[in-house]
C-alpha cells in the first residue's frame, strides 16, 4: 500500500511552525529549504553531497527539463529520481515563472502559453494539462499548479486578471492531475501585494482543494519590505493544516523573516549561483572570496562551520582557486553555502520546537550585524 502524502504540524512559536511532511520517498522536516536542481543537477554538487548538507528535498524545473532532455526521455529512462540519482522527494515547479520571464517570446491565452525555446527558438505550448503531464512523466513527488505570474510592479487590474486566470488554471490543473496516491499537488496563491486579491485567491484554491499551498508572485522585484508586508497576512489566509511554500526565496534574512511569518518551505538558486560567483554566506555576513584581502588569509571561511570548505581549506586557497577559475572553487563554495542554509533551517526547527524562536532570531541578526559584509 502506498504511503499517503501528509503533513504533521508539531510545534508553533508565534506564527513560526515546525513539522514533518510525509511522502513515500521520505520525510521532509519543516521549515525546509529546497536546493534548486534546474536541469536535473544542483550545479557543482554531487547528489550525495547535497544530501550531506541536510537537504530532504530538491526542486526541479519543468520548463528547462521539457526542453532538454525532454520529459518523455526522462520517463523512458526511469524518471527524474533515477535519472539524477536522487532517491529523496522532488518538487517541480510548473514552468509558469520561466515562461513569464520570456516576455517577448511568449503569447498568453486562456488555453495556456505558446512560447519559443530560449535554446533553439523551437515553438512549444504549456497549458495546465501539459504541465501536469510533464510533471507526471518526471515522477515529481510534489507537483505545482500551472499559473501566470506578472512581474511587479503592476497595476491592480492587471494583477486581478492574472490571478483569476491562475485560479481557472488551478482548477484545470487539479482535474488533469487526477487521483495519484502518494503524490501531491500544490495550489499557488496569487494577487501581488493586494490583500483582498490574495484573500480571493486563497478562497478559490481552498474550494478546489490541494495537498499544500504556495505563496506565489513574490520575490519578483518588490523588495524585502514589501514582501514581508504581504507575508504578514498571506500565509494566514491559507489552511493551517497544510504545508505553506514561499516560492523563489531567498537570502538568509529573507528565509528567517518568512518562517517568522508562517512559511514552511522555500527554494532559491542563490546558494549555488553565489557559490559559483565567489559570494559566500556565513553566520558573520557575506564574504566575497574574489577580493584581494583573502589572498594571504589562513583562516577558514567560518571557524564554526563543519562543511568541507571550512574544515579543510583556507580563505587563501579558496581565493586562489576562484581566481584561477578551477572547478573546485564552485564545488567548495556551493557546498558551504548549501550547508549554511541548511544549518539555518535546523536552527529554526530546534528553536521553534523549544519555544525560543524570538531569541534565536535576535542572535541570528546580531551575529550577522557584527560581521563584515564585503563589496562585490
Amino acid at each position: 500500500m502506498t504511503t499517503p502524502f501528509s503533513f504533521d504540524l508539531h510545534h508553533t512559536d508565534g506564527k513560526a511552525r515546525t513539522g514533518v511532511i510525509h511522502t513515500p520517498r521520505g520525510d521532509i522536516r519543516t521549515p525546509a529549504f529546497m536546493p534548486v536542481g534546474t536541469a536535473a543537477t544542483v550545479k557543482a554538487m554531487m547528489p550525495e553531497s547535497v544530501a550531506a548538507t541536510g537537504a530532504d528535498i530538491l526542486l526541479g524545473n519543468t520548463y528547462h527539463l521539457m526542453l532538454r532532455p525532454t520529459a518523455e526521455r526522462i520517463d523512458r529512462l526511469g524518471g527524474l529520481h533515477k535519472f539524477m540519482n536522487w532517491d529523496k522527494p522532488i518538487l517541480t515547479d510548473s514552468g509558469g515563472f520561466q515562461v513569464m520571464s520570456l516576455a517577448d517570446l511568449r503569447k498568453l491565452t486562456e488555453d495556456g502559453v505558446t512560447f519559443k525555446s530560449h535554446i533553439d527558438g523551437s515553438k512549444h505550448m504549456l497549458s495546465p494539462e501539459r504541465s501536469m503531464e510533464i510533471q507526471k512523466l518526471l515522477g515529481s513527488d510534489i507537483v505545482m499548479c500551472f499559473d501566470e505570474c506578472p512581474a511587479l510592479p503592476a497595476d491592480k487590474t492587471r494583477i486581478a486578471e492574472s490571478m483569476r486566470l491562475s485560479m481557472r488554471w488551478a482548477d484545470r490543473s487539479r482535474t488533469a492531475f487526477g487521483d495519484r496516491p502518494g503524490y501531491a499537488l500544490f495550489g499557488i496563491q496569487q494577487g501581488g501585494l493586494e490583500e483582498d486579491l490574495r484573500a480571493e485567491s486563497a478562497e478559490a484554491l481552498q474550494s478546489i482543494g490541494f495537498e499544500g499551498y504556495a505563496v506565489g508572485g513574490l520575490a519578483v522585484g518588490e523588495g524585502q519590505e514589501a514582501m514581508f508586508g504581504c507575508l504578514d497576512y498571506a500565509p494566514d489566509q491559507l489552511p493551517v493544516d497544510k504545508p505553506r511554500y514561499l516560492m523563489g526565496v531567498g537570502k538568509p534574512d529573507d528565509i528567517v523573516g518568512a518562517v517568522k511569518r508562517g512559511i514552511d518551505m522555500m527554494d532559491c538558486v542563490l546558494p549555488s549561483r553565489s557559490g559559483r560567483t565567489g559570494q559566500v554566506f556565513t553566520r558573520n555576513g557575506v564574504v566575497n572570496i574574489k577580493n584581494a584581502r583573502h589572498a594571504d588569509d589562513p583562516r577558514p571561511l567560518d571557524e564554526n562551520c563543519t562543511c568541507p570548505a571550512c574544515a579543510n581549506y583556507s580563505r587563501a586557497y579558496l581565493h586562489h582557486v576562484f581566481r584561477a577559475q578551477e572547478m573546485i572553487s564552485g564545488m567548495l563554495l556551493t557546498w558551504h553555502n548549501l550547508h549554511y542554509f541548511q544549518e539555518i533551517m535546523a536552527g529554526m526547527r530546534a528553536a521553534i520546537a523549544g519555544g525560543t524562536f524570538d531569541a534565536w532570531e535576535r542572535d541570528f541578526h546580531a551575529t550577522r550585524a557584527q560581521g563584515d559584509i564585503e563589496p562585490l
